[in-house]
Formats: structure tokens, sequence, C-alpha cells
């Protein structure tokens, strides 16, 4: 499994792996920018911290197949 892994880092870094990566960059740049608003704005309630982690994961974790639905590989 390591070695799978590797592989693809080897490809990734070689730009083999994917077929257009600014798209994959602009699909999770948004993912992310929205999870980390997310968790700061609820960071700012007073509530305990575990509580804006555990939601701001779960939606960021729930957008991204939404957001990579058209990502393709070579």
């Amino acid at each position: 499994m390591l070695e799978i892994g590797w592989f693809s880092v080897k490809l990734f870094l070689k730009g083999k792996l994917l077929r257009n990566p600014m798209f994959f960059i602009k699909q999770t740049t948004i993912g992310v920018a929205v999870g980390f608003l997310l968790l700061v704005l609820l960071a700012q309630a007073p509530i305990p911290f575990y509580f804006p982690i555990i939601l701001s994961s779960l939606v960021t974790g729930m957008m991204m197949p939404y957001l990579l639905k058209d990502f393709k590989m070579k």
C-alpha cells in the first residue's frame, strides 16, 4: 500500500497524475476556505472549541465529494 502511495506521489510531482491540476487546486481551495471560515466563525461563539472543529470538519468532508465530482486523473 505504501508503494502505491509513493508511486502516486512521484506521478503527482512529475505532473503526470492529474489531467487539470488547476481545477483540482481551485476546488480544493474552495473547500478548505469554507471549512476554515466556518471554523473561525464558530470559534467566536461561547461554546466548547471541540464543537466548531467537529462541525467544520464534517461540513468540509461533505463538500469535497461534491466539489471534486468532475475530477479526472490521467
